[in-house]
Formats: C-alpha cells, structure tokens, sequence
C-alpha cells in the first residue's frame, strides 16, 4: 500500500496468514480468515462467521476495539466503483435498525471491490 493512499485512509489487502498470526486469537475454533483490508493503523477483517473490526485508537495504539458484525444483522450494503478521477472504491454497510450506514470503508484501486461485494453477498444472503 502506498503511502498516498495511507494518507488518504484507503484499504488495502493484507495477506491471510499475516492476519492470522496477528488476530487469530479472537476467532473460535471453527472461525476461518477469508480475507482482510487495513487503513492506516485499523483492519477489518472478513471470516466465515462474522466482519471484525479493528480500531487502534489512542496516540500510542495500545487501546485497541475489536467490534464483531454478525453477517446476519447486515442488512444491507452497498459498492461504488473506483472512477477515472477517483483514487478510491467505497464499501458502505447497514445494521439492521439503523438509517445511516454502520460502516463506510474506502479502497484503492489494488482491492477489487466486486471481490468484496461478492463476499458480503455470499456471507449474507
């Protein structure tokens, strides 16, 4: 991930096994790392159970949330593509009972957001 799109708070993949030696204490036995994306110092994460989400906060980073998303309380979500003039796709997700969307998450142009969509479509229908 270049240091622009850091800049600019855009996701980029991280390798399954790199997720796994990091975050594989917080998944259950029969918990699988399908993929993840990072921005800057969050990542979120897509298992075959849930999305967990990542959030360092604090100057230092050592207060860190990890907020889980059941596939079955989104209730809806959508993609916009990356444009000509666009560094970015976004990913946002609704949870059931909210108006607004929960999650916004913005991608470069490396993530292939029609991969992620199909994700979100294959854990959610």
């Amino acid at each position: 991930m270049g240091i622009l799109s850091s800049l600019l708070g855009n996701a980029g993949a991280i390798e399954k096994d790199q997720l796994h030696e990091k975050y594989g204490k917080l998944l259950i036995p029969s918990e699988e790392i399908q993929t993840g994306f990072k921005i800057i110092r969050d990542t979120f994460i897509f298992t075959n159970k849930r999305l967990i989400l990542v959030d360092v906060q604090g100057l230092t980073g050592n207060k860190i949330e990890y907020f889980s998303v059941l596939y079955k309380s989104i209730t809806r979500f959508s993609v916009e593509t990356a444009g000509s003039f666009d560094l970015d796709a976004e990913l946002k997700i609704w949870i059931s009972g909210e108006q607004t969307p929960s999650i916004s998450k913005r991608f470069n142009k490396k993530v292939d957001i029609y991969e992620v969509q199909k994700l979100l479509a294959e854990f959610t229908l």
